[in-house]
């Protein structure tokens, strides 16, 4: 994170004044302090990133001030300089809270050392606690060992190296997050922070705060200072989920950053360079969204430099069998159970299903499935809860007997997702907060692809978990 707020308490006045011209040149905004309490005022009123706090005050030992401030749920980096330096008294400093320790007199190199230090350390802490809210699914990796997967795992090897923007495009629970996070564990940002944004899950009025970060004062309940997904992941990767659903407004902002990699907080005026590489992900066909004017055109260039298409299961259901066995071992353990596998009926029941919910589908039937077995540990198909009636008719009809589109001809992408969601729906009877669940979307972005077809869905508004009647 860069360092912008620097607090310098020092009473000698030739050190304190050299010690804020090499600040200042550096663009660094800087308070001035010659006692503990006039320190302690600024304190009071703003947070900073940085104070060089020198131990010997007219009014008290700096060393007070160190082990207050870390009591401070917005405490900045102490910097201890002092003139009567010992290593019992650094040894002290540091237990105490410090993060450096100077004698004096420092040269400007050694200020450049510590300030450069002190941003990576500042990085490493914001990056770590939003980290540790992260999933289970941080570690997961691409599974199947069709063609068509070895020919993504390739293409995602070829494409990792380099720093290229990516697109990532399929239907809902495909496996798009998988395949960013493969992307950038094979990059050479693998050791650099790797931030998650979900775009539709984030209320719009937020996501430019969440994206960019915002001062202190920007907006009501901004109490404190932010830095924003973009800055978290500078010298990294970040992860912009459902890129469909952000406001035009947002997608403006965010061209900005692609183009000039560099951004202002929301209720800010400076300008803060960041160097990130942008991965992409999206249920939704970009192109058509560009033609009815949901989505910037420019913006779709510069996030389409490189596209990976992620296919659907039912077009490489030869890895049904091994997914779900995978997913056995997985939720086995986490739930503490014995499953010893499949009956041959159940592996029929699972291959002949279409999967409209693909691997997320799968996955949650499985571990239901397991939740649910009985005492021989045999999963059949009863457990998995799947109809055996429309899984052998979805799998007696080959693609090409869906039904055409109205003009004709075979349907297209639009109709087919129409079609798709429509059948979740149904399959969830109605629940949308399930349906949502199965196609890996959230609430918003159903209810509007609802929305969106016009008599398809009848029923009042409710909150989430409501239940609906569709129509095909």
């Amino acid at each position: 994170m860069p360092i912008e707020k620097v607090i310098v308490l020092e009473d000698d006045q030739i050190v304190r004044k050299n010690l804020e011209n090499c600040l200042r040149r550096r663009r660094y905004d800087v308070a001035s302090a010659s006692t503990l309490a006039a320190a302690q005022d600024y304190l009071n009123k703003d947070n900073f990133d940085v104070i060089f706090l020198d131990v010997r005050l007219p009014d008290g030992d700096g060393t007070d001030l160190l082990k207050a401030i870390q009591s401070r749920p917005q405490k900045p980096l102490v910097v201890i300089t002092t003139g009567f330096g010992s290593v019992e008294s650094a040894v002290e400093c540091m237990k105490n809270g410090a993060f450096d320790y100077l004698i004096k007199p420092f040269s400007n190199e050694q200020i450049e050392i510590t300030l450069r230090k002190a941003e990576e350390f500042n990085q490493l802490l914001k990056v770590n606690h939003y980290l540790s809210q992260d999933n289970e699914e941080s570690n997961q990796v691409l599974l199947g060992a069709s063609g068509s997967i070895e020919s993504l795992r390739q293409l995602i090897r070829k494409v990792a190296r380099t720093q290229a923007t990516v697109l990532i495009q399929g239907e809902s629970g495909t496996g798009k997050e998988l395949v960013a996070r493969a992307l950038y564990r094979e990059s050479p940002r693998a050791q650099a922070p790797f931030i998650k944004v979900n775009c539709a899950a984030i209320p719009e009025n937020l996501i430019e705060s969440e994206f960019f970060g915002h001062e202190k004062g920007a907006f009501t309940g901004a109490l404190n200072k932010r830095e924003g997904r973009f800055e978290l992941a500078h010298g990294g990767t970040i992860l912009l989920d459902e890129i469909s659903e952000i406001s035009p407004n947002v997608q403006a902002k965010l061209l900005r950053v692609l183009q000039e990699r560099e951004l202002e907080r929301v209720g800010g005026n400076r300008t803060i360079k960041v160097d990130v590489r942008v991965i992409a992900t999206t249920n939704r066909n970009l192109e058509q969204s560009v033609e009815k004017k949901e989505f910037r055109q420019d913006l779709f260039f510069r996030l389409n430099v490189v596209p990976i298409h992620v296919s659907p299961l039912r077009e490489h259901k030869e890895d049904v069998a091994g997914l779900a066995e995978e997913f056995i071992r997985r939720y086995t353990r986490k739930h503490g159970v014995h499953v010893r596998g499949f009956s041959d009926d159940a592996l029929k029941v699972l291959s002949n299903h279409s999967w409209p919910g693909n691997v997320r589908e799968l996955q949650n039937v499985v571990e239901r499935a397991v939740i649910l077995c009985g005492e021989s540990g045999v999963l059949e198909p009863e457990t998995l809860g799947l109809n055996r009636s429309d899984s052998s008719s979805s799998a007696s009809a080959p693609a090409t007997d869906a039904p055409a589109s109205p003009n004709g001809g075979p349907p297209t992408l639009a109709e087919l997702e129409k079609r798709h969601i429509l059948a979740v729906l149904e399959h969830c009877k109605g629940n949308r907060t399930h349906a949502a669940r199965v196609l890996d979307v959230s609430i918003r972005t159903l209810r509007n692809k609802l929305h969106e077809y016009n008599g398809t869905q009848a029923g009042a508004e409710s909150e989430e978990g409501e239940v609906v009647q569709s129509q095909g």
